[in-house]
C-alpha cells in the first residue's frame, strides 16, 4: 500500500498535470482569439454602417504610470461620434493636468470633466461614476479603467458586440503592460498574462460568463434596469456584482474581440504583493470555491510540492522539468499573442507560481484591504441605510463640470 507521502505526491502530480493542460489550452485559445480579432479588425475598419454615439466613462485617481498613454488611446479611437467623461474626487488631482493636455491636443473630441468629492458608499470608483453620470450624453456607455490601453478599433468592437441579440454587457480581455520593464513589473504582468488570461479563456470555453472590470459596456436602459450605479456602490468587486445583476435579467456577457492592456506600475515587490493580495481577497470573498479551484493555474507550485513529498523519486523531478518546459512554451505563445514580451519573468516561473500560492494562502483569511489610501471591508454588504447614505454624501465639498 502506498505511503501517505506517496499519495500526497501523486495528488500534487495530478493537479500539476491538469494545470499544464489548462495552461497550454488557454494559451492556444488566446492565440486563436487574437487571430480572430485581427480578422474582425479589417471588417469593422471597412464597414460603412451607422455607428451609435457612445459615452466613455473614465474615473481617475492621481497621475498613474503611463496615464497619458492610456488616456490618449481613447482619444485616438477610430469611431465617428463619442464623448469622454472624466471624473475625480479632488480638484487638485494630478490626473486633471494630463486630461487638460490631451484636450488641447485633440480639440475635436467632446470632453466633460466631473469634479465632485461626494462619496455614496465604500466603492470610490462607483461613487465617482455616480458623480459623472449626469455628464453622459449618449445611451451607449463604456466604462473603462484609467490604466487601460486600447487599440483604435476598440469602441467599434465593443459596440458591435453589445448589439448582438440577448447581450446585456460587454467586457474585454486585458493583458499586463509593464510601465518600465523592471523585474517586479514583469512578475506582475506574468501573473496577469501567463496565469489569469489562460484561466479566463478556459472558463469561457466551459461556459462561464464573467465580467472583467477593465471594460464594462452597456446601454443606459440596462443600467437603469439593474438599479444604476447605486446598486454597485456597496461592493468593492463591482464588476462581479454588475455581471451577476445582468445575468439575473436573462442577458449574456460578451467578450469583445479587442485585447486591451493594463499598466503594471508597481515599483517594489511589497507594492505588487499588496495589490495582488487585495484582489485575491476580493475574489475569495465573492467566489470562494472558484478562487480555491483556480490554484490549478499554478502547475509549477504543485510540481515542486510533489518533490517536497517525494524528493528521491525520479518521476517527481521529471514532472518538474516537463512542467517548466510546458509553462515556458505556453508563456511564449501568450507573449506573442499579447505583444508583451516578459523575458526576465520566464526563467522565474517557479518563483512566480510560489508567490501566487502565497497570495492565495494570505487571501484565505481576512476581508479588509488597503485600497486608494483607506482600509476597505470587501465582504458583500446589504443595502446601506438612508442615514449611512447621508453620512457618505455629506462629504461632498466640491462639484464642478467642465465641457469642451
Amino acid at each position: 500500500m502506498p505511503s501517505p507521502l506517496s499519495i500526497a505526491a501523486g495528488f500534487c502530480g495530478l493537479v500539476s498535470i491538469a494545470g499544464n493542460i489548462q495552461a497550454l489550452t488557454g494559451a492556444i485559445l488566446l492565440a486563436r482569439f487574437r487571430n480572430r480579432e485581427r480578422q474582425e479588425d479589417e471588417a469593422v475598419r471597412l464597414s460603412d454602417r451607422q455607428w451609435p454615439s457612445v459615452t466613455v466613462l473614465k474615473p481617475l485617481h492621481g497621475n498613474e504610470p503611463l496615464l497619458k498613454d492610456a488616456l490618449e488611446s481613447v482619444f485616438q479611437q477610430d469611431y465617428p461620434a463619442f464623448q469622454i467623461v472624466f471624473g475625480v474626487h479632488d480638484p487638485s488631482d494630478a490626473a486633471l493636468a494630463v486630461v487638460e493636455n490631451l484636450r488641447q491636443a485633440y480639440p475635436q473630441i467632446p470632453v466633460s470633466i466631473a469634479i465632485n468629492a461626494a462619496e455614496h458608499g465604500p466603492n470610490r470608483k462607483i461613487s465617482n461614476l455616480i458623480n459623472m453620470y449626469g455628464e453622459a450624453q449618449h445611451d451607449v456607455l463604456v466604462i473603462s479603467d484609467s490604466d487601460i490601453h486600447c487599440a483604435p478599433s476598440y469602441l467599434k468592437h465593443v459596440v458591435e458586440s453589445l448589439e448582438k441579440p440577448e447581450t446585456g454587457l460587454v467586457t474585454t480581455l486585458y493583458a499586463g503592460r509593464t510601465a518600465g520593464g523592471t523585474l517586479v513589473q514583469q512578475l506582475g504582468a506574468c501573473q496577469i498574462n501567463h496565469n489569469f488570461l489562460p484561466g479566463v479563456m478556459m472558463s469561457r470555453l466551459l461556459g462561464r460568463q464573467d465580467c472583467l472590470g477593465a471594460t464594462m459596456a452597456l446601454t443606459r436602459q440596462t443600467l437603469t434596469e439593474i438599479g444604476s450605479f447605486e446598486a454597485l456602490v456597496d461592493h468593492v468587486a463591482d464588476d462581479a456584482e454588475l455581471g451577476q445583476l445582468v445575468r439575473q435579467r436573462g442577458k449574456t456577457i460578451a467578450i469583445a474581440p479587442s485585447l486591451t492592456h493594463t499598466t503594471v506600475g508597481e515599483h517594489t515587490l511589497s507594492e505588487l504583493l499588496s495589490h495582488e493580495l487585495r484582489w485575491g481577497r476580493t475574489v475569495k470573498n465573492v467566489e470562494p470555491v472558484g478562487y480555491g479551484l483556480s490554484s490549478i493555474q499554478l502547475p509549477l507550485f504543485w510540481a515542486v510540492t510533489a518533490i517536497l513529498f517525494r524528493p528521491n523519486t525520479w518521476w517527481t523531478w521529471l514532472l518538474l522539468g516537463l512542467t517548466w518546459a510546458i509553462r515556458a512554451l505556453g508563456s511564449r505563445i501568450i507573449d506573442r499573442a499579447t505583444e508583451c514580451s516578459l523575458p526576465a519573468a520566464i526563467p522565474l516561473l517557479v518563483i512566480r507560481d510560489w508567490l501566487s500560492a502565497a497570495i492565495m494562502v494570505g487571501s484565505a483569511r481576512g476581508s479588509r484591504v488597503a485600497w486608494r489610501g483607506r482600509t476597505v471591508h470587501i465582504a458583500r454588504r446589504k443595502r446601506k441605510s438612508s442615514a449611512r447614505a447621508a453620512a457618505f454624501q455629506s462629504g461632498a465639498t466640491t462639484h464642478r463640470s467642465v465641457r469642451s
